[in-house]
């Protein structure tokens, strides 16, 4: 089912932001918890992972509200990440198809700028990220197996 999330970024202090929203709205974590940086599998062209960089949040994700969901990820200056209050939001779209996923990509992309191109990821879904010609960053996720 089509969704829509809040994705925040932290510089190395996700794990301790989603305690404490936790211990706010109640719940549990998606899935595992939190998956960490050390967990991703190395992909050729990817510059090794520093030894302080393997127990960061690569993704988290708790239900609020019953129905809105919170996710987040640390994105420290060593991992080449740049945050400044403002940009350590985006709005993730969870579209049902590929197809719906790859329009709205397309056209809230076109006069913005494309930050990762759609692809399949090794988490198993068709992902991607950009931000518009107003600056408004998008995250897209979706589940759909290509066919």
């Amino acid at each position: 089912m089509a969704a829509v999330s809040t994705y925040l970024n932290f510089e190395r202090d996700t794990e301790a932001a989603f305690l404490f929203y936790q211990s706010v709205f109640g719940g549990d974590f998606f899935g595992d918890g939190f998956m960490r940086m050390g967990d991703i599998p190395h992909q050729e062209g990817m510059p090794p992972l520093a030894e302080e960089d393997r127990n960061l949040v690569m993704h988290v994700e708790l239900k609020i509200l019953g129905v809105h969901h919170l996710m987040g990820t640390d994105a420290p200056e060593s991992m080449g990440f740049k945050l400044n209050k403002g940009n350590n939001v985006s709005i993730n779209l969870q579209p049902d198809t590929r197809k719906e996923t790859k329009r709205l990509f397309d056209a809230l992309s076109e006069g913005g700028q494309v930050t990762m191109e759609l692809q399949d990821m090794f988490w198993g879904d068709y992902f991607g990220s950009c931000f518009d010609k107003f600056g408004v960053q998008w995250m897209f996720n979706c589940g759909e197996k290509p066919s």
